[in-house]
C-alpha cells in the first residue's frame, strides 16, 4: 500500500516570548494524531509542520497552537471574480477554493462580486485560486486594488455591453417571430418551420451560449445551479421546436422558437438589469479607495519635488496646497489650513488644521498651505485601514444568512421535482395537451429564483457597511451588524466618553477679591505641579490671558494641598481641612455652596491669601456636549443606559442625574468592567459597550457589541465591533440605527425572495389554470424571474441615502 503524500505547512505563530514557548507549541502540534513531526523556530516566529492533508486539516494544526495559549496569522486576499449569477455560483466557488490545501477560510459575497480568502501561503497561493476559479468555470479578475478604478470600470462595461447585445439581438428576432406564428401569411406551415429553424438557431445559440457554457460548468462540477434549470427550460423549449419542424414525435403545432429566443433574451436582460444594479453595491468602497492621492509634492534638498506616494517614506515633508489632498497620515510643522475631512469623518465643517495638529491621509486642505511630516504612509495610513475594514465587513455574512444558504442548497432539487411533477399531472393524471405540460415544465424551470434569496443578505451589507463608512461608522462583521440591531443596554464607560476626560475649572466664587486675582493666585501656585487639577487652573488663568507669578517656598502636603509665597505673601491652596489646619475660617454659607459643588459630582479647591479666604474654585471633568443628547436617543429606542466608572458613587451619580441614565456603577476597577458586562449578559440582555478602545479593551470584547470611540485623527481601527471615527456619542446611536436599518432591510429581501418563490412556482406549474384558465407564459416567466433579483438589489440600494435619524438633528454639528 502507497504511503499517503504528506505535506509540509509552515505556520506563523503569535504571542512567543522565549524558547519555552517553543517548545511549548512543538509538543502541542506533535500530539495531533497524523502529525509525522513539527519544528518551531523561536526567531522568526514559525512552525514547521509535516502531516498527512487526507486526515489532518489546517484548522485542525491552528487548534492545538490556540489551545496551547498562542495564536496563528495567515495571509488573506480579496480576489474579483467575473460570471457569478446566482446564489449556487457563489457555492461552486467557496468549495473549489476550500479543495485547496492551506485555504483557512472562503467567503464569496454574490453582491460585490469577491472573494474574500484566508490561507497560509506555504500550501497555496494566489496562482493556485485562479487556477481554481478559472477551473470552475469562473472569470478570475485579479486582486482587488490590482486593478485601476477605469481598468475596472472598462471590464464591468464590456460585461454589461455584451448582455445588452444578447438581450437586444434577441429581442429583435424574437418579436418578428412571434408575430410570424399569429399573423396569417398564406406560406405553407412546414415551409414556415424550415424558415425559423435556420433564423432562430445562430440567434439562439449567440443569446443562450452563456446559460448553456455555465450550465455545463456545474455539470461537470457535480452542482446543480440555476443555470441548469435554465438551460433546461429554455433547450426544451428549443428541441421540442426542432422536434415539430422535423415531426419527429410532435408536430409542427409545437413551434416554441419565438419564445425559446425570448426566454433567452429575457434572461440576459435580467442578468443585465442585475449586473448594473450590483455594479452600484460597491459605490462607497471605491469613493474611500479614491481618496487616496497619487502624487505627492515633498520638499528634497530644499526644493518642492512632485513624486509618487509610493515613494515617500515616513519623516518625509510634504507641501499641501490648496485644494490638494493631503498625501499621507502626519503631523503639520507650518502653516495653517481649514481641512475638509468630510468624506473620512462625516463631519461637514472643515476644522482648523496648524502647527501640531495631526491630519489624515485623503482629506483636503481648502483654504492654505501646509507642510506636513509623514507619521504614517501606503498601507497604514487610517484611510487605508478603513478601507481594509470596510472591504473585509462587505465580504462578512450576518447569522441570518444561513437561513437562505439553507434554502439555496435545497432549493433547485425541489424546483426540479416540482416541473417534472407538474409535467406528469398535467400530461398523464389530467389529460391535458403537450403544449401545456411543456410550458408548465418550462415556466417552473425558469419562474424559480434562488438568486434573490443569493442577494438578499450580500447586497445590504456591502451597501450599509458601505454607507455607514460614509458617516464616519466603521462596522467589522456582518454579525456586528446583526447583534447591533438587537441591542437592550448600552454601557457607557465615564471618563473620555461621556466626559471629555479632562478636568476643566466650573465654576469661580471670589471673597472680597476679584476673580482675575482668584484665579492668578492659586495659578501661581499650582504652576509646577503636574496634578490633573493643578492643569485645569492653568488652562483656565490662559485663556483669561492671566501670566502666573513666581512662587517661592512651596510646601506641598499630599491629597490635602499646598502652601507657598506669592509677591511677599503666603498663598494657601487646597481643601478645606488643609485651610482648617492653616486657621482659615470658611463662612456658613460658602460652606453651604461646597456642599452644593460636591453633590454636582465636582471637586472644590481653597485659596487662601495672607490667612484670609480668597475664594473657591469648582473643578470637574466635564461633559461632551452631545452626552446629554445620545443617552436621551438611545432611551427614545428603548434601550437602558449603564454607566460604569472607577470613581466615587458621588460623582457618578451626580453625572447620571445630569444625563438621565438608568444605572450607576461606581468605583469598579479596569477589569471588573468586564465582570458587569458579563451580569447583564446572563439577564439575558444584549449589551453594548462603548469606550475609547484602549483602556476598555476587555469589556469591548466581552460585549455584544464593542462600539469604540475615535478621535477623527488617531482611530484604534481595531479595537471593537463598531468603531466611530468622530469623537460624537449621537455617532454610537446613528450606529445602531443604520443597523437596524439594514437587518431590517436584509429580512425584508428575505421575505420578498421567499414570498416571490412561493407565489410564482405554483402559478408556473398552472395552478390557476382549472379556475381561470390563466396559464404563465415562459416568457413572462424568465421577466418574474428577472424581475424578482432586480427588485432586491434595488430595495438594497436604497440605503444608499440613508440618513440616521440620529444624524438628521446632527448634521451641522
Amino acid at each position: 500500500m502507497p504511503e499517503p503524500e504528506k505535506k509540509n505547512a509552515e505556520l506563523k505563530i503569535t504571542g512567543m516570548h522565549c524558547a519555552t514557548c517553543a517548545v511549548t507549541i512543538k509538543e502541542a502540534l506533535a500530539q495531533v494524531k497524523n502529525v509525522s513531526g513539527a519544528e518551531v523556530n523561536f526567531a522568526n516566529d514559525t512552525a514547521r509542520v509535516e502531516f498527512d492533508p487526507a486526515k489532518v486539516s489546517l484548522g485542525d494544526l491552528e487548534k492545538a497552537v490556540r489551545a496551547a495559549g498562542y495564536d496563528v496569522t495567515n495571509r488573506e486576499v480579496i480576489i474579483r471574480i467575473g460570471g457569478m449569477m446566482c446564489a449556487t455560483c457563489v457555492e461552486t466557488i467557496e468549495a473549489a477554493l476550500r479543495a485547496l490545501p492551506g485555504i483557512v477560510s472562503v467567503s464569496v459575497n454574490l453582491g460585490n462580486e469577491q472573494a474574500y480568502v484566508s490561507y497560509n501561503p506555504s500550501l497555496s497561493g494566489v496562482r493556485d485560486m485562479k487556477q481554481a476559479i478559472e477551473d470552475a468555470g469562473y472569470q478570475y479578475l485579479g486582486l482587488s486594488g490590482e486593478l485601476s478604478d477605469e481598468a475596472e470600470k472598462a471590464v464591468r462595461e464590456a460585461d454589461l455591453h455584451d448582455k445588452l447585445m444578447r438581450f437586444s439581438v434577441g429581442f429583435a428576432v424574437a418579436i418578428p417571430l412571434m408575430v410570424l406564428m399569429w399573423v396569417p401569411l398564406g406560406i405553407p406551415m412546414q415551409l414556415m418551420a424550415y424558415a425559423m429553424l435556420v433564423v432562430s438557431t445562430p440567434v439562439f445559440v449567440y443569446v443562450a451560449s452563456p446559460i448553456f457554457r455555465a450550465a455545463w460548468v456545474s455539470l461537470k462540477n457535480r452542482i446543480l445551479s440555476m443555470d441548469v434549470m435554465y438551460a433546461m427550460g429554455t433547450g426544451v423549449a428549443f428541441v421540442a421546436s426542432v422536434m415539430g419542424t422535423f415531426s419527429i414525435v410532435l408536430t409542427n403545432a409545437y413551434m416554441f422558437y419565438d419564445t425559446a429566443i425570448m426566454l433567452a433574451a429575457f434572461l440576459m436582460l435580467g442578468r443585465y438589469l442585475e449586473a448594473r444594479a450590483k455594479g452600484r453595491t460597491s459605490d462607497a468602497i471605491r469613493k474611500l479607495a479614491g481618496l487616496q492621492a497619487k502624487t505627492a509634492t515633498m520638499i528634497r534638498g530644499g526644493k518642492e519635488v512632485e513624486v509618487s506616494v509610493n515613494d515617500l517614506v515616513v519623516g518625509d515633508l510634504v507641501v499641501v496646497k490648496p485644494g490638494n489632498r493631503i498625501p499621507v497620515d502626519g503631523e503639520v510643522v507650518s502653516g495653517e489650513s481649514y481641512v475638509d475631512e468630510a468624506m473620512i469623518t462625516g463631519e461637514p465643517v472643515p476644522p482648523l488644521r496648524e502647527k501640531g495638529s495631526r491630519v489624515i491621509g485623503g482629506t483636503i486642505s481648502t483654504n492654505g498651505v501646509l507642510r506636513v511630516k509623514a507619521t504614517r504612509i501606503g498601507s497604514d495610513t487610517v484611510l487605508a485601514q478603513i478601507v481594509r475594514l470596510v472591504e473585509a465587513a462587505q465580504g462578512s455574512k450576518p447569522p441570518v444568512q444561513r437561513i437562505a444558504d439553507v434554502a439555496v442548497m435545497y432549493f433547485i432539487p425541489a424546483v426540479l421535482v416540482i416541473a417534472a411533477s407538474a409535467f406528469i399531472v398535467w400530461y398523464y393524471v389530467l389529460g391535458a395537451t403537450l403544449i401545456l405540460a411543456l410550458t408548465a415544465l418550462i415556466s417552473v424551470l425558469v419562474v424559480a429564483c434562488p438568486c434573490a434569496l443569493g442577494l438578499a443578505t450580500p447586497t445590504a451589507v456591502t451597501v450599509g457597511v458601505g454607507r455607514g463608512a460614509e458617516l464616519g461608522i466603521l462596522i467589522r462583521n456582518g454579525e456586528a451588524l446583526e447583534s447591533a440591531a438587537k441591542v437592550t443596554t448600552v454601557i457607557f464607560d465615564k471618563t473620555g466618553t461621556l466626559t471629555k476626560g479632562q478636568p476643566e475649572v466650573t465654576d469661580l466664587v471670589a471673597v472680597d477679591v476679584t476673580e482675575e486675582t482668584l484665579i492668578s493666585l492659586a495659578a501661581a501656585v499650582e504652576k509646577n505641579s503636574a496634578h490633573p487639577y493643578a492643569k485645569a487652573i492653568l488652562r483656565a488663568a490662559q485663556k483669561r490671558g492671566i501670566v502666573p507669578e513666581t512662587a517661592e517656598k512651596f510646601v506641598t502636603v499630599g491629597g490635602k494641598g499646598v502652601v507657598a509665597e506669592v509677591l511677599g505673601e503666603q498663598v494657601t491652596v487646597g481643601n478645606r481641612l488643609y485651610l482648617q489646619d492653616h486657621a482659615v475660617t470658611v463662612p456658613p454659607e460658602l460652606d453651604a455652596r461646597i456642599s452644593n459643588y460636591e453633590q454636582d459630582g465636582k471637586t472644590v479647591v481653597l485659596v487662601a491669601a495672607g490667612g484670609t479666604l480668597a475664594g473657591l474654585i469648582a473643578i470637574a471633568d466635564t461633559l461632551k456636549e452631545t452626552s446629554a443628547d445620545a443617552v436621551r436617543r438611545f432611551r427614545s429606542h428603548g434601550i437602558r443606559a449603564v454607566m460604569v466608572t472607577g470613581d466615587n458613587r458621588r460623582t457618578a451619580e451626580a453625572i447620571a442625574r445630569t444625563l438621565g441614565i438608568d444605572q450607576v456603577v461606581a468605583e469598579v476597577l479596569p477589569d471588573q468592567k468586564v465582570a458587569e458586562v458579563k451580569a447583564l449578559q446572563e439577564k439575558g440582555e444584549v449589551v453594548a459597550f462603548i469606550g475609547d478602545g484602549i483602556n476598555d479593551a476587555p469589556a469591548l470584547a466581552q460585549a455584544d457589541v464593542g462600539i469604540a470611540i475615535g478621535s477623527g485623527t488617531d482611530i484604534a481601527i481595531e479595537s471593537g465591533d463598531i468603531v466611530l471615527v468622530r469623537d460624537d456619542l449621537v455617532d454610537a446611536v446613528a450606529a445602531i440605527e443604520l443597523s437596524q436599518k439594514v437587518m431590517g432591510r436584509i429580512r425584508g429581501n428575505i421575505f420578498w425572495a421567499f414570498a416571490y418563490n412561493a407565489a410564482l412556482i405554483p402559478v408556473g406549474a398552472g395552478i390557476l389554470y382549472p379556475l381561470f384558465g390563466f396559464m404563465f407564459r415562459p416568457e413572462l416567466a424568465a421577466l418574474a424571474m428577472a424581475a424578482s433579483s432586480v427588485t432586491v438589489v434595488t430595495l438594497s440600494l436604497l440605503l444608499k441615502g440613508y440618513i440616521p435619524e440620529a444624524k438628521k438633528g446632527n448634521q451641522g454639528s
